[in-house]
């Protein structure tokens, strides 16, 4: 009977404070009336009860734990934010002939971090009349903007090269160039990106808008063609009606 007695107090179920005991207790509490009891006794039910206690728990600890890692994104997004407010950006409104954006980017690193860096490269038209003519087959850039990482930096460098030489060695073909550079104050690489796209619907816009006008030229000349073959096939007809009344 002690062996008994010291079975049911190491039993799961019986034990105080253990999950089956509060799961029992709830249970009882909880059962409607005419419906089946909760054993208590019974090993197979309290180890279901068991395990339905820690699967709550675990579930509890996942949320938590996604609850937490939801605030680390938000830190992480608002470290990205001061990052991105705290970037400048530089309008070079002509870059020098032959200036890649690899060079232009090896020139403006020692004045500091650059971030991203954007050349408008020149118009296939020019390019090509200037390979007619015998000049640098090479691909020309116009404009660029250049993004520092701090734009403190951004607006000191131009103030201090605007209108200056590009310098270097004196065998480099941009040395006697000057910079032609303004700081953009309030100006994001989002704006940027977005007059890119403008300008590149426009363009698209403009191409279909000729592509309409050039097939319409085109049926209205092919129309022409087939009326005036008409017209001179009912001249033939009529030519060679004429000829037969002639003849009879």
């Amino acid at each position: 009977m002690a062996a008994a007695k010291r079975g049911l107090l190491h039993h799961p179920s019986q034990a105080p404070g253990s999950a089956a005991s509060e799961l029992q207790r709830s249970a009882e509490q909880q059962q409607p009336a005419g419906g089946e009891a909760f054993r208590p006794n019974d090993p197979v039910a309290a180890a279901q009860a068991a395990a339905e206690y820690s699967g709550l728990k675990l579930h509890s600890k996942q949320r938590h734990t996604s609850s937490k890692k939801k605030l680390l994104s938000e830190e992480k997004l608002r470290r990205l934010k001061d990052q991105h407010n705290k970037r400048g950006i530089i309008y070079i409104s002509r870059l020098p002939p032959h200036m890649k954006p690899g060079k232009l980017r090896q020139l403006l690193s020692a004045y500091g971090e650059i971030g991203r860096i954007y050349c408008t490269p020149e118009d296939q038209g020019a390019r090509k009349q200037r390979k007619k003519k015998g000049g640098n087959s090479g691909k020309n850039f116009i404009e660029g903007w250049v993004e520092f990482e701090d734009k403190a930096i951004a607006k000191q460098v131009a103030a201090a090269l605007n209108g200056q030489q590009v310098g270097g060695k004196h065998r480099s073909a941009h040395h006697f160039d000057l910079w032609c550079m303004k700081y953009l104050p309030k100006f994001k690489w989002d704006h940027l990106t977005e007059e890119i796209a403008y300008e590149r619907a426009v363009r698209e816009q403009r191409l279909a808008h000729e592509l309409t006008a050039a097939k319409r030229e085109r049926d209205f000349y092919l129309s022409r063609v087939d009326k005036a073959k008409a017209l001179a096939a009912m001249e033939q007809r009529r030519q060679a009606k004429h000829q037969q009344h002639q003849g009879g």
